[in-house]
């Protein structure tokens, strides 16, 4: 059987890994040992005991497929080269290693809004901390912000962001919508400031202003993780890896690229690197057989943003309905994703 190698344990490697493994010999490289329901985490902030519905071991769905634990290094011609220097022999490479926060600052109580084990670590924080400081008006932002003012009365809560409106490339209606639910609930929006340093005690601003904090957390600088691609590979990174039509590094037909580490303009979520993953393993078969290849075309795809646990935002287009339903509609599409992992 041809090896499949699959850098990423995240939507987007495990779909193509999934779909693989009964024809291929198929080998998972990831960082951990298990699958995380990424777009869940931020409720283990104020709720630790959700992580546990977030996770799910990597062989337990994938019986056939091989598991390394472990970190790409670099990519050779037929080889991954771990970073332990161990290589893994592949005929066909699918690259879904996502990306990561580059963090402007590195202290005991700045927090980045990465994967369950980095919020556990904040959880114990928040309960001491009276003024807490998020930075970065993203859904991401936008959602953490919620999850702590919803369920924290009494803390100082700062929103800090770079644009003039929260979630700038959504909906105008979703964006007011959001500004005035995290007012409601006492929170300060600060627009048009930047960070530019942080003496321990006070975020400093690009204005010149100061914010004191307890604990602030980080949901800017996000980056592709490209640093193990090298060599002549390294003239395909651009903001993300560039593919062509079928999402293949051009001039690599046996290299594929999906969700977040790809180049492709679209919306980094959950929903998108998953059907990357399934395009590639239908165009991995084809190209394997002689058939022809499927074309990705990036869509305007509906979002559901939760406000905590009770409220949310579907955003479709033109269309934006807020409050108990998208919460539920959230909670649902959770459950049915870690469903098809956990049986």
């Amino acid at each position: 059987m041809k090896r499949v190698v699959v850098i990423g344990g995240g939507f987007a490697g495990t779909t193509v890994a999934r779909n693989l493994e009964d024809k291929f010999n198929v080998t998972l490289i990831d960082a951990e040992d298990f699958f995380e329901y990424t777009p869940g985490i931020l409720r283990t902030l104020v709720e630790p005991e959700h992580a546990d519905k977030l996770h799910a071991k990597h062989k337990d769905y994938l019986p056939k497929a091989k598991i390394v634990v472990g970190y790409a290094r670099d990519i050779k011609d037929k080889s991954v080269v771990l970073s332990n220097g161990k290589k893994i022999n592949y005929d066909y490479l699918i690259i879904a290693s996502g990306s990561s926060y580059n963090a402007p600052i590195k202290e005991e109580n700045i927090f980045f809004a990465t994967r369950v084990k980095n919020l556990l670590k904040a959880y114990n924080k928040i309960q001491k901390s009276k003024k807490i400081v998020i930075v970065g008006g993203g859904v991401v932002g936008v959602e953490l912000t919620a999850e702590i003012a919803t369920k924290y009365k009494d803390k100082k809560i700062s929103l800090i962001h770079s644009n003039p409106r929260l979630m700038n490339r959504n909906n105008v209606k979703t964006s007011e919508y959001c500004k005035k639910f995290l007012e409601k609930r006492g929170v300060e929006i600060i627009f048009n400031e930047r960070i530019e340093h942080n003496d321990k005690k006070n975020l400093i601003g690009e204005s010149g202003k100061s914010y004191p904090y307890d604990a602030v957390f980080y949901t800017v600088g996000i980056k592709p993780n490209v640093d193990f691609i090298k060599g002549d590979l390294t003239k395909y990174v651009s903001r993300g890896v560039v593919v062509n039509e079928y999402l293949q590094i051009p001039d690599k037909k046996n290299i594929f690229v999906a969700g977040d580490v790809s180049g492709v303009a679209e919306e980094k979520t959950a929903q998108n690197a998953e059907k990357h993953g399934r395009l590639i393993a239908d165009n991995l078969i084809a190209l394997h057989e002689g058939k022809e290849m499927k074309k990705y075309t990036p869509k305007k795809r509906m979002m559901v943003i939760s406000l905590g646990k009770y409220s949310g935002i579907i955003e479709y287009k033109n269309f934006v309905m807020g409050g108990f339903i998208p919460a539920m509609m959230k909670s649902f599409i959770e459950k049915m994703v870690m469903r098809k992992f956990k049986g």
